[in-house]
């Protein structure tokens, strides 16, 4: 990776709280070093953790401004998390279905379209329904301010048919950029889908652990990616974001964008250990992605 400028769009990869800590880490760095200002961006697209700090930075805060949204996320995570959901065990979407073994390796479900939209579906009616819901995530975002301007975009998975829809984009349904949040970071087996309008909606990670693709973007553009999931613990959802990414960015640099990455090194891998929900580890995690951001510029 080459030195870091600052970019026309800034794409907010998913990651759970962990992902989210690494996120404001890295960005915090950046600015730090490199004089960059993020809020300034023409477009700003998150994914589950990163739609917080996308819809931080939309809001014109600084990245630190999300942590209390993240950390009532964090705190609305069960004790214990199923490692193996009944959902992995259906037989009707083979291999797709058993990669959902964990529940942040529900991006093993973005495989290609429309094969990939129906399994996404089938997988997705047939789970169970958590009544655990993300109020308190959804009273933050809103105390923050952010309203889709035309910059901020915002993945989700509509659960009904499998397909993705980016809030704030012009052809999207109508919602607030609260809704938006809760919708993209209710992890499938762990938060119940929140309904927007007639439909309901999932984690934007079930389509993709980055959305690259979604960006409006074209000749002479520089989209900038930070993927936190890229070297995670989990091997289905390590494999899921490189062929994600791999594919995603190829897209992008088919009609002309420049496309820098960022992903966690070696330190923040380690900090963030195998759980990217223990929010016990946040504090760490953002340390460590700090001091890779300032490395990074």
């Amino acid at each position: 990776m080459g030195e870091v400028i600052e970019p026309d769009a800034l794409v907010l990869g998913a990651g759970g709280t962990l992902g989210e800590a690494w996120l404001r880490g890295v960005l915090n760095g950046l600015e730090a070093s490199a004089g960059l200002d993020f809020r300034e961006c023409e477009y700003l697209l998150g994914t589950s953790a990163g739609s917080i700090v996308a819809a931080t930075l939309a809001a014109g805060r600084r990245p630190d401004a999300g942590e209390r949204a993240a950390r009532e996320w964090a705190r609305a995570v069960p004790d214990e998390i199923e490692e193996e959901p009944e959902t992995a065990r259906f037989e009707v979407v083979g291999k797709a279905a058993r990669a959902a073994a964990t529940p942040f390796a529900n991006v093993a479900l973005s495989v290609t379209a429309p094969a990939g939209r129906v399994a996404r579906a089938v997988v997705l009616r047939r789970a169970p329904r958590p009544d655990r819901t993300l109020g308190g995530l959804g009273g933050q975002i809103e105390a923050l301010g952010a309203r889709f301007d035309g910059r901020l975009r915002i993945s989700a998975v509509d659960r009904g048919n499998g397909k993705r829809v980016m809030f704030g984009a012009p052809d999207a349904p109508r919602a607030t950029v609260a809704e938006a949040v809760l919708a993209s970071c209710s992890v499938p087996w762990l938060f119940s889908p929140v309904q927007i309008g007639e439909r309901e909606y999932v984690d934007g990670g079930v389509w993709s652990p980055t959305n690259l693709d979604a960006v409006p973007s074209g000749n002479g553009s520089r989209v900038l990616a930070l993927v936190p999931t890229a070297g995670a613990a989990m091997t289905p959802l390590r494999t899921a974001t490189s062929l994600a990414l791999s594919r995603e960015t190829s897209a992008l640099r088919g009609r002309g964008a420049t496309v820098t990455t960022i992903v966690p090194d070696d330190a923040s891998l380690k900090a963030m250990g195998p759980n990217l929900m223990d929010a016990s580890r946040r504090d760490a995690v953002a340390t460590a992605g700090y001091a890779q951001g300032r490395r990074a510029a």
